[in-house]
């Protein structure tokens, strides 16, 4: 499969609309591993509060993409605000998800390896959670093949997230 793997930060103001529409659309096909987004607006809210936007194509479409955020964002999630407590310097995959078709084709690798490479000048630690209830093995067991390490699970409401960091 051919991909291509687009980098864009959030000071650009270059979301195509076609993107907001397909990070909608997966991210809401992926709940309750990713949680939901209200609107297109809230795709759009999500990139000013980013450091970057990680977008993966084949020849026709997206089929990938992962939100990240770095320790400047005024980010309200209470996930990224536990790494915003933790660490001076980060970035926080905030959501990655992959369109079913495309999944178990290294397309996460690809969108992980891109996040590794523009963190290679001064490597800070890379922060993310996954759901442990309800359980999201096939996320933990990727993170885990990536090297993170869980340095603790958390309770919020229903939920619980291990929360990962690599460094």
């Amino acid at each position: 499969m051919n991909i291509n793997v687009q980098v864009i930060e959030s000071d650009s103001n270059s979301l195509s609309k076609q993107l907001i529409q397909f990070i909608y659309e997966t991210n809401q096909l992926n709940i309750p591993a990713l949680g939901s987004l209200n609107s297109l607006g809230h795709v759009k809210e999500l990139f000013v509060d980013s450091k970057y936007i990680i977008s993966v194509k084949n020849e026709i479409d997206y089929i990938g993409f992962a939100v990240v955020m770095n320790n400047n964002s005024n980010y309200k999630s209470l996930n990224y605000q536990y790494f915003k407590r933790k660490y001076t310097d980060f970035l926080y995959i905030d959501r990655v998800a992959v369109v079913n078709k495309a999944q178990r084709m290294g397309v996460g690798s690809c969108i992980y390896n891109k996040l590794y490479e523009l963190n290679s000048e001064v490597p800070i630690p890379i922060c993310c959670e996954v759901n442990t209830i309800p359980l999201n093995q096939q996320s933990l067991d990727f993170h885990r093949k990536q090297k993170f390490i869980k340095i603790e699970e958390v309770k919020f409401g229903k939920k619980r997230v291990a929360m990962l960091v690599k460094y």
